[in-house]
């Protein structure tokens, strides 16, 4: 029996393509008539950890709606037993120094915004008012925001829902499912299988082209 492990990204990215609806709830709606036919059949299993889930609930302000009632009772929610799963230590030795790069480049990108946003304002524009001051800080806030983000966290892990469903796919055996880069990376330094989202609905059709052979 084929296991998937399914992050959140999965129903928010338009940009996958999935081919499975033009908004969430359709996505969500498709890809559990999809489930629920491949487990009758007892040909696949799908997981999701709680901070996931919560994840997943916080984007609806009613959470309450069928769709979501429908999922949710479609998977199997789990948490990964992580005091019962070892690593190798290279595997947070890399980690550790991953993250250490990133503070660092997230800090100069910092100096480098506040520096030249500081030679605006005290060279070419003195005579700011207070609201075109508001603005024109306000810019240079939001770039490096963007920047530092980019720096720190894309590619990486950098939220603990991320390692949860890494460490829960080892833990099944089961196939890592994201569009997210940095979960994908990481998924491979731990050793967990994964599966493209394009891939994913492929082997779902395929598992249920099997379902009707039978």
């Amino acid at each position: 029996m084929d296991k998937f492990i399914l992050d959140t990204n999965l129903f928010f990215n338009m940009g996958a393509d999935l081919g499975l609806g033009d908004n969430t709830e359709k996505i969500i709606t498709t890809i559990t008539e999809k489930i629920l036919s491949l487990k009758k059949a007892g040909l696949a299993e799908f997981f999701m950890p709680p901070r996931a889930v919560d994840e997943l609930l916080s984007f609806f302000e009613n959470k309450t709606q069928a769709f979501l009632k429908n999922f949710l009772s479609s998977i199997t929610i789990k948490s990964p037993e992580v005091d019962g799963l070892s690593f190798p230590a290279a595997v947070f030795y890399k980690m550790v120094d991953d993250i250490r790069g990133r503070s660092l480049r997230g800090l100069n990108i910092g100096e480098e915004e506040i520096v030249a946003s500081g030679r605006k304002m005290l060279g070419e524009e003195k005579n700011l008012s207070q609201k075109d001051f508001q603005i024109k800080i306000g810019e240079a806030i939001k770039k490096f925001r963007e920047r530092y983000r980019n720096a720190t966290r894309t590619g990486f892990l950098d939220s603990l829902t991320d390692l949860d469903i890494i460490v829960l796919a080892k833990e099944q055996g089961g196939f890592l499912v994201t569009t997210d880069e940095g979960v994908l990376a990481w998924g491979r330094a731990f050793g967990a299988k994964e599966l493209p989202s394009p891939s994913f609905i492929r082997r779902l059709d395929d598992l249920a082209s099997l379902r009707h052979q039978e």
